[in-house]
């Protein structure tokens, strides 16, 4: 078998010294082309890999990054793993996958990995910390966590973000300008940040339409597609059901519209409906559902950027990175029945 190639060998190869290339393979800014792209051109040539083993050692890092998230069979994760795993990968990090299943126990196994070093940093997607008190000073001070989408209240860590207000309101303006007035929302988990947003975002545009939001029309969801379901189903049960449902995330707007075919009503003839996410799937879904668009590789990028500055000794930053949305007008909105 032959032999694994080193960083010496590609500094023999080329009259180089070693620390050279260890420099421009580490993305150090300091090797100049075409030094650079040279040293870069043979590494590939000669099949390089880094001893992880030994760079660990040498700095005392796991050269990992943990990703956690509330619900890992959601598919909404996926592009953002994507974005989150080419930013580390460029940088040397390899990627951990967290599933808490909204479970405090798990929640708090993932944090005990960071700080016990078997990760270097954490991109937290669960919008909460583990419900213990004083857990965010004992366990989580000062450790480089950076919070994707949600936002901690009174937690300090930097986030990458949408304006969730803004969106809702605009996805509920939509419904309003087809001549909806009955207009539902079923929301995320209250109190989260996020879902008090897209909630206030919901009633904002209400109000500004001078529209009255009936009792029983907010119910509160987990994102789950059976709530989606289940919530739907009381909607209906109500006296004066609505026509129109703005619904958080897609996977309960999928599970809505599901129930809405059980109910025997038309989407969107009899109820449109809106999502929030623009899932891979919510344009195959039949009719291919309307729905606020997130730049999903995008914040992934973004969030391991902004984590990688923090392991380089980088200043926490103060206001969030926000990333723009756009409302996907497809085929489960219509103009309200007469």
């Amino acid at each position: 078998m032959n032999e694994r190639p080193k960083i010496k060998d590609i500094a023999e190869r080329l009259g180089v010294s070693a620390a050279t290339v260890s420099r421009a393979l580490s993305d150090s800014g300091l090797v100049a082309e075409p030094t650079l792209s040279r040293i870069r051109e043979l590494a590939r040539e000669m099949n390089y890999r880094p001893n992880v083993s030994a760079r660990n050692l040498r700095t005392q890092r796991a050269m990992a990054v943990l990703m956690v998230v509330r619900d890992v069979g959601n598919p909404f994760y996926l592009e953002i793993l994507k974005g989150v795993e080419a930013t580390a990968r460029a940088a040397g990090y390899s990627v951990l996958m967290g599933n808490t299943e909204n479970d405090s126990d798990r929640e708090v196994e993932y944090f005990d990995m960071l700080r016990d070093g078997h990760a270097d940093g954490m991109i937290l997607m669960t919008g909460k910390l583990p419900e213990r008190e004083g857990f965010l000073a004992s366990v989580v001070g000062g450790a480089p966590i950076v919070v994707a989408l949600e936002e901690i209240q009174n937690a300090g860590f930097p986030h990458v973000m949408v304006d969730n207000e803004a969106a809702a309101r605009n996805a509920v303006e939509h419904l309003i300008g087809l001549g909806h007035v009955r207009i539902a929302h079923i929301s995320g988990p209250v109190p989260e940040i996020m879902s008090v947003d897209r909630r206030e975002g919901y009633r904002n545009a209400m109000a500004a339409a001078g529209l009255l939001i009936a009792e029983g029309y907010e119910p509160v969801g987990d994102y789950l597609l059976h709530t989606g379901q289940r919530l739907c189903r009381a909607l209906f049960e109500l006296p004066e059901p609505p026509t129109a449902i703005f619904v958080a995330n897609d996977e309960m707007a999928f599970g809505a519209i599901h129930e809405l075919r059980k109910l025997g009503l038309d989407v969107p003839g009899q109820v449109s409906v809106v999502g929030f996410d623009d899932l891979f799937l919510s344009e195959a879904f039949y009719p291919p559902l309307t729905t606020v668009s997130q730049p999903r590789t995008e914040i992934g990028r973004a969030a391991m950027t902004m984590l990688l500055d923090l392991l380089s000794g980088g200043l926490t930053p103060r206001k969030p990175v926000m990333l723009p949305t756009t409302l996907e007008i497809r085929g489960t909105t219509a103009p309200a029945p007469k």
